[in-house]
């Protein structure tokens, strides 16, 4: 191994001991082995900072670091900062990556130059696994090719709701400036959606990106995970998220990224909405007038009467867009319990 890895691999940790020995060990497994890896503890309590320690006392290429809590973002932040590689990747703590991960991404960056290198994942859950594959063909696509093909349907593919490239950091390779470039632009308080900040600027900044058909990363879906955690705050993130792309993203360089949004921002609002008013403990009134100030906040309601009714999918789903679209809190609360 260099002095100077090709790979910094940045793992950031909290409250994951259940977890944490399977995704370390699948990293210590890698075919690739120029690499370092960058264990950040984020104020875990439970025996995770340990663990982390054991592993950081055994490899010298293995470097711990702790602080108080502060968030994932803070912790990948934090891990980036201490980065060295010409490229840097990311694994969430409790998921687990194939062992030729690492050889067939890096390969390709070495080889082609690429800004970027991404593969497919598979989602696990206690009942089955889903695979979760690109629909663009494999292969090294430059900055003209990106813009023909890739841009356009970046976000969203045509159908409700279908990613052309998921958002996810973890199963991208990123050159560290590039990466270093918009990390620290997403808010430390935003917990969901905060990928696509960065994952999608990226793209947009690539020179060349090189998509792999392969299926190397295993995304653990557990229903205590932070992804399933909704209430009311979710709201407030959906604006700070929606807001966030709309400053960081040029629509006037990026014209086509506009009506890919506008779908996705009612794809996260019909996500987060059913949950949280489901569960939410207010009267109805208080409820309402809750809901309605979602409904009239501008890139709410910009995405909600700029998307095509027909192109959403499920009876559910369609009732969800008519009512939030119109404002219709009764008929909503309908919906969500038939």
């Amino acid at each position: 191994m260099s002095s100077t890895p090709f790979l910094s691999i940045i793992i950031p940790v909290y409250n994951v001991q259940a977890f944490l020995p399977c995704c370390i060990d699948s990293v210590l497994a890698q075919e690739w082995t120029d690499y370092e890896l960058i264990l950040v503890d984020d104020g875990s309590t439970d025996n995770s900072a340990a663990i982390c320690d054991t592993y950081a006392g055994k490899h010298d290429f293995i470097h711990c670091h702790h602080q108080p809590n502060g968030g994932h973002t803070s912790a990948r932040q934090r891990g980036l900062t201490q980065a060295k590689g010409q490229y840097v990747t990311f694994v969430d703590s409790d998921d687990w990556i194939d062992r030729s991960m690492y050889q067939l991404m890096c390969s390709a960056a070495q080889k082609t130059g690429a800004d970027m290198v991404c593969c497919n994942y598979t989602a696990v859950t206690p009942e089955k696994e889903i695979s979760c594959c690109s629909p663009f063909q494999s292969g090294l696509y430059d900055k003209a090719r990106l813009e023909e093909q890739i841009y356009p349907n970046m976000i969203y593919y045509g159908d409700f709701f279908t990613y052309g490239i998921a958002p996810s950091l973890c199963n991208k390779l990123f050159r560290r400036s590039l990466a270093e470039k918009h990390l620290f632009q997403v808010p430390l308080s935003l917990k969901i959606g905060e990928d696509g900040l960065v994952s999608y600027i990226c793209l947009l900044e690539s020179s060349s990106v090189y998509f792999l058909d392969e299926t190397l990363y295993y995304y653990r879906s557990i229903s205590s995970s932070l992804t399933h955690y909704m209430d009311s705050k979710r709201l407030s993130e959906n604006r700070m998220l929606f807001d966030s792309f709309r400053q960081i993203m040029d629509f006037s360089l990026y014209p086509y990224m506009e009506k890919q949004l506008d779908y996705y921002f009612v794809y996260q609002c019909v996500l987060t909405f059913a949950p949280v008013f489901r569960d939410m403990t207010a009267s109805f009134r208080s409820a309402r007038q809750i809901f309605l100030e979602e409904c009239r906040y501008p890139p709410v309601r910009k995405a909600f009467h700029a998307v095509k009714f027909r192109s959403i999918n499920g009876l559910h789903n369609k009732g969800y867009v008519f009512c939030i679209r119109h404002g219709l809190y009764g008929l909503f609360r309908f919906f969500l319990k038939h």
